[in-house]
């Protein structure tokens, strides 16, 4: 993990969160550093280009297995007032955020979307996950927050965190067990691919199994023997492929990475940290209601 840091640290000139390892829990600097993709990403299971009309990957397939514990409905969160939209030039496209073309369709067209293209296993989001637990309970009542997990490290074993990711959202625990999900990686190390104490990678014959997610998301009362045949359907393969063609529409290449209604996109480099990310956020939904 360090070597890998390291390299990232070479990358991402002057982001001062390079520094952190995979146990760090302090608080994040200024300007933090993203995992970034390969320079050259492994092929996708398949090749057909990203479908212009593509669903949101966070939504569960109707065939999907039934959810295993019957949970009350989340209550409603309050919503933030909405902002009007004032150009003031602080956030300078092509250099704060960046546009993406063409805009990409969104699974509610009521709402304004707003999406973290992230990894449980990815140390720059578990940096970031509380600030993006800021963003959506200070969302306007005109947005709405989504989640887009990548696969774009197999290296470090992102398939599997979307693959679970998937099957938890098909059976109603994802957003309940967020935060947790990226303790059990980077605290108790119940799910780490890493090992904690030394900041090294383990041998790929150590690392979590959807068997060992099933047994975390037990935990929500979700039966393991189901998590694992949810996990393993044809509905997460198809929702896995969607995610990827997904990323590449939006041009995502690191995370954690914003996406904002299918038409705007930054990380929180890009904004100048992580509170910037908050700001820009709650200023891009005013753009794109406003109609820019």
């Amino acid at each position: 993990m360090l070597k890998r840091l390291s390299f990232l640290c070479a990358a991402l000139i002057a982001l001062a969160a390079c520094s952190h390892n995979g146990s760090d829990t302090t608080a994040p600097q200024p300007a933090p550093a993203q995992t970034s993709a390969p320079a050259t990403p492994p092929a996708p299971a398949s090749t057909a280009p990203a479908p212009a009309a593509a669903s949101t990957a966070a939504s569960a397939s109707t065939a999907a297995a039934p959810a295993s514990a019957s949970t009350a409905p989340a209550p409603q969160k309050p919503s933030a007032p909405a902002e009007p939209f004032v150009d003031n030039g602080k956030w300078v496209e092509g250099k704060n955020y960046f546009t993406i073309e063409p805009q990409q369709p969104t699974s509610n067209p009521d709402k304004i979307v707003v999406t973290e293209a992230f990894s449980y296993a990815c140390p720059a989001c578990n940096a970031f996950h509380t600030t993006a637990d800021q963003i959506e309970k200070n969302l306007p009542s005109n947005a709405v927050m989504t989640y887009l997990p990548v696969s774009f490290r197999p290296d470090e074993n992102f398939p599997l965190f979307q693959r679970a990711y998937f099957a938890a959202k098909a059976l109603g625990v994802a957003e309940k067990a967020q935060d947790a999900m990226f303790d059990a990686v980077w605290k108790s190390g119940e799910l780490a691919s890493d090992d904690l104490a030394t900041g090294r990678p383990k041998p790929q014959s150590a690392w979590p199994t959807i068997d060992d997610v099933a047994k975390f998301y037990a935990k929500y009362g979700v039966d393991p023997k189901q998590f694992v045949a949810v996990a393993n359907s044809f509905s997460i393969n198809t929702q896995m492929k969607r995610a990827d063609d997904m990323v590449k529409a939006y041009g995502v290449d690191a995370t954690p990475t914003i996406i904002i209604n299918g038409k705007y996109r930054f990380t929180p480099g890009d904004a100048g940290g992580y509170a910037q990310s908050i700001e820009l956020t709650k200023w891009l939904i005013a753009k794109v209601a406003a109609g820019k």
